[in-house]
């Protein structure tokens, strides 16, 4: 499906970056075999891929290492930028004011709340509801603390999960103007807002990657599903939005390919990265 751009006018592609949840990986959170191949052809033809997410580092070596990935890639949400040996190269934390903001907010609503730092996963109920499924997710155990004040001056990513969403996206809106200026607040997934530091964005890691990487962004496709990669389509060359997508997301893509599910990276990658590999037509 396309929308505002035809396969003519499509800029000549030299780097591929994707989201992971919701996007690269299925519902179950394996990367299906026909992703799998057409990332080793796109690979193949010489067009480098890479990955961005709401996860922390530990939680993406299995798409990693599933994809073999060999070019730097960016987690919790662009707020760090790791080499493609697993080392730390630049990383954007959420400033004490802002962590304080948040932490009181979502605590006060009682919502399952979780802090990613010093290379940890922390928590405050090792029975949450949501526990089990980041446990799958970033294949890592979470860390029982009593409290998060030991850790304020140094959190990359703080969590809050719920399966009420219509009222995790009040609170969404609402801890975003009480941070504004400060840090972002952002549902990566229905159930999921994550709060990290200003620069923390995928458009941020778009950029830093892109330039890392050696490719002008004019020349660089990018393929989400969710708001929070919303900016990695602002500063692309070429915007893909996931078919599970919302409207709005979709609304701000060049192109709709499947869902996550019926392997819609591999579709966008056959129908519409590698045509213009290069500048070459089919």
């Amino acid at each position: 499906m396309t929308t505002a751009m035809s396969q003519d006018s499509l800029p000549p592609i030299e780097l591929l970056i994707s989201d992971v949840d919701g996007t690269l990986v299925h519902a179950d959170k394996i990367v299906g075999a026909a992703t799998v191949a057409a990332v080793q052809q796109l690979r193949a033809a010489g067009v480098p891929f890479t990955i961005v997410s709401s996860r922390p580092p530990q939680g993406m070596l299995y798409p990693k290492h599933m994809l073999g990935i060999d070019q730097p890639y960016a987690a919790f949400n662009g707020g760090t930028i790791v080499n493609p040996d697993g080392s730390l190269a630049q990383a954007s934390r959420l400033t004490l004011a802002a962590a304080t903001i948040a932490l009181d907010m979502l605590l006060g609503n009682q919502l399952e709340t979780w802090v990613y730092a010093d290379n940890e996963w922390f928590v405050l109920d090792a029975d949450g509801e949501y526990v089990p499924r980041e446990r799958r997710t970033i294949a890592s155990e979470p860390v029982l603390v009593k409290s998060f004040e030991p850790y304020l001056d140094r959190i990359d990513k703080i969590v809050a999960a719920s399966s009420d969403h219509p009222r995790l996206a009040q609170i969404e809106k609402d801890l975003a103007a009480a941070v504004e200026g400060q840090a972002r607040a952002v549902r990566s997934q229905a159930y999921y807002i994550d709060v990290t530091d200003l620069k923390a964005t995928k458009g941020y890691a778009v950029a830093a990657l892109a330039q890392r990487i050696g490719v002008p962004l004019e020349r660089v496709a990018v393929i989400g599903d969710a708001d929070n990669d919303l900016p990695m389509f602002e500063r692309a060359g070429l915007a893909i939005a996931m078919g599970q997508a919302t409207d709005a997301v979709k609304a701000r893509a060049a192109f709709v390919t499947d869902s996550n599910v019926d392997d819609g990276v591999a579709s966008a990658i056959q129908r519409y990265i590698l045509p213009r590999v290069h500048g070459s037509k089919p």
